[in-house]
């Protein structure tokens, strides 16, 4: 039987980590192998995003299709083989078939989703992010998501990528922000050049939406992602530096490592002479 997680028991066993002085550890996982090592290894969160079967295909981070239907789709697999985590479902606000919020978010409560983040999301695009505001369908849609769920006492991590976005999303109650510097860089399809921003410009990004975060509401808990954070050695720099307690990886995770891995073995094995 899957097991569901309230908000209050995510928020208890999220605030025990950071008691214990380890960092919170959310996972993307797409498919049951990386879920069910994501767990074994210690996630605390297992975030279920229609992107990732894009990392699994090989090519870099893209949306696909009918990103909820995917995502509720995905959820079988996850909870087929997750046994002791909080799931949580990427869901994307501004589809504009479900125009309904309330009848957007329950089918993946009632899927067995513990929680929810805003993804896919509109944050990150600039021009086209202001044209979809324009006719609702912007992050401002993203951050109704949010009260909604709050409203319903549903565990919340957001993606934020600015001051503004957090202030916006920690008044609309969210949990947990997540602050975005970027698409990972890193692994043979990973963001390259310029398009990443310099570790030391996400650490000021992210410090500055961590104070954003935290005048809005003391105790809401701030984690990182993306851009040059690709491994947990580049982590270490970030708890050193900023108030962040934990780290969401989703290409440095289910992608990054499994190119590496599979790459090795199969070197390891041809390198073994036949009679």
């Amino acid at each position: 039987m899957r097991k569901r997680f309230t908000r209050e028991q995510i928020l208890n066993r999220l605030r025990k980590t950071v008691s214990e002085k380890r960092p919170i550890i959310g996972t993307g996982a797409s498919c049951g192998i990386i879920a069910k090592c994501a767990e074994i290894g210690g996630a605390d969160l297992i975030i279920v995003y229609s992107t990732g079967k894009s990392r699994l295909m090989g090519v870099p981070s893209s949306r696909l299709g009918n990103s909820n239907v995917l995502t509720l789709e995905m959820g079988k697999e996850i909870f087929n083989v997750v046994k002791d985590t909080p799931v949580i479902a990427g869901i994307e606000a501004t589809d504009p078939t479900s125009m309904d919020l309330e009848l957007l978010v329950e089918p993946f409560i009632n899927a067995g989703y513990s929680g929810i983040i805003n993804y896919p999301t509109m944050g990150s695009f600039t021009t086209y992010r202001k044209k979809r505001e324009s006719v609702g369908l912007g992050f401002s849609r993203e951050v109704d998501m949010i009260k909604l769920a709050r409203d319903k006492d549903i565990f919340t991590i957001v993606y934020v990528f600015s001051p503004e976005d957090t202030e916006e999303m920690v008044k609309a109650g969210a949990d947990c922000v997540c602050t975005h510097v970027g698409g990972t860089s890193g692994g043979l399809v990973g963001y390259k050049g310029e398009v990443v921003k310099s570790f030391d410009n996400s650490v000021k990004a992210i410090q500055e939406m961590v104070e954003a975060a935290k005048a809005v509401n003391p105790d809401v808990i701030c984690l990182c992602h993306g851009g040059p954070i690709e491994a947990p050695e580049d982590t270490i720099d970030i708890y050193k530096h900023t108030d962040v307690v934990g780290y969401v990886g989703a290409s440095s995770i289910e992608r990054i490592p499994v190119e590496r891995a599979i790459i090795e073995i199969v070197k390891n094995f041809k390198s073994v002479m036949i009679r």
